[in-house]
């Protein structure tokens, strides 16, 4: 059966996290998304995992529920440490299978650092540190380095981190089956990396809130839902049972070119070259974003598919496509409105933008310009503003005739 699954969120006790990231909210949108199994993050913070256990059942199989919603542990954690006389900082990911287990991470974490400041606890521990910790106390625990490419706080990071998974995790390397691609890069990127070829290349929402939930995803054919299937599929890298992955298109993410956001310049990697990486206006350093960094680490040229990979698609959120359809701004109630129309007349989400023929859409009452949308991503038909600096890229399904291309990224 077809799971879609969305390992990492964040709950309402993180930073910058929309209230409304609690158990029945998630639950719901879930449904709406066509989301089958959802990370529950935040594992380390004391309120929500009371909350946690106080409304999640056991399955028994490793998995939890809530209201047909089934969840994974999950949580993420901010590693900072110095090697070589260098600050590290590294976001990683944590699987675990059981509330008894969370409970020993956190005894043990805890010494490291405060787990009630933040969903996502900064912690004085190193990468290979971190999962010696987590795998003595659970080998069925999983460690994914999360965002890989992200300037700041990813393994790959131009700014604190590496240029390798061992230089990461040394000898716990070894214990590494995947890395999260993060918004801002795609398989494809990651394909040009041949120390990647027998890493699962995994995608998440990194949501703050439940809008944003499974705009990454990751789709899996499995023989039962369980912790332990999920995990085997990851750590196998079976193609037969983890089918492909959702992402955004990677220019959309916030990271994807360099630039400086308060003077507002985007550069690709070659004019970051030709400028030395120095911002013309303000003479400082610009913000070397993700595809500058992937050209640094790469060996191989783009478009190279490794043998084993794991398919992706790339797909727009309904929502937004809904919002340009109407020439509306996402989260208006005029948008929030037809979305919950679509969504309840069609099933889900995923079940509209990945498996309805145009046909079956018309059919079954969808407003033709929505329809048109639909199909413009599926065929690539966007232009898209390449994000940078911490500013999300605008994507264009309908550009405007006052749009030009010179600062646009054609992918048609």
């Amino acid at each position: 059966m077809r799971i879609i699954v969305d390992f990492h969120i964040h709950s309402k006790y993180s930073r910058a996290t929309s209230k409304d990231m609690d158990i029945p909210e998630l639950a719901q949108w879930a449904k709406w998304k066509g989301i089958s199994l959802l990370g529950t993050s935040d594992f380390t913070h004391p309120v929500w995992l009371s909350t946690l256990k106080l409304k999640l059942k056991p399955r028994g199989d490793g998995l939890f529920e809530y209201d047909n919603t089934v969840f994974i542990l999950t949580t993420e954690i901010s590693n900072l440490w110095t090697w070589k006389n260098v600050g590290k900082r590294v976001h990683n990911l944590i699987f675990a299978p059981s509330f008894e287990v969370v409970d020993k991470l956190n005894r043990k974490l805890s010494n490291y650092g405060s787990l009630t400041s933040d969903g996502r606890p900064m912690l004085s521990l190193s990468g290979a540190d971190l999962v010696k910790l987590v795998l003595d106390i659970s080998s069925e625990c999983m460690v994914i380095p999360a965002h890989a490419w992200t300037p700041w706080y990813s393994i790959f990071g131009s700014m604190s981190g590496f240029d390798s998974i061992q230089e990461c995790f040394g000898d716990q390397a070894k214990y590494i089956y995947a890395i999260e691609t993060g918004l801002s890069s795609d398989p494809a990127m990651n394909w040009r990396l041949s120390a990647l070829d027998t890493i699962t290349l995994i995608s998440n929402s990194d949501a703050h809130s439940p809008t944003r939930l499974g705009r990454e995803a990751n789709v899996f054919d499995l023989p039962e839902l369980s912790y332990q299937a999920v995990t085997d599929a990851i750590k196998q890298k079976d193609k037969s049972k983890f089918l492909y992955t959702i992402e955004f298109y990677p220019e959309e993410g916030k990271y994807h070119y360099d630039g400086h956001r308060v003077c507002q310049q985007r550069f690709a990697p070659k004019e970051t070259r030709k400028l030395n990486g120095i911002c013309p206006v303000c003479k400082k350093s610009v913000t070397v974003g993700v595809m500058y960094r992937v050209e640094q680490l790469a060996d191989r040229n783009e478009g190279f598919i490794p043998q084993n990979a794991i398919p992706y698609k790339n797909l727009v959120p309904l929502e937004e496509i809904i919002a340009e359809a109407f020439g509306k701004a996402p989260g208006t109630a005029a948008v929030q409105n037809q979305y919950q129309q679509l969504v309840s007349t069609f099933q889900n989400e995923f079940h509209i933008l990945l498996d309805l023929s145009e046909e079956e859409l018309k059919r079954g009452g969808m407003p033709s310009k929505i329809i048109e949308g639909i199909m413009k991503v599926r065929k690539g038909q966007l232009t898209i503003q390449p994000g940078y600096d911490g500013e999300y890229g605008i994507i264009s399904i309908f550009p405007k005739e006052t749009e030009t291309q010179a600062d646009q990224l054609s992918l048609f």
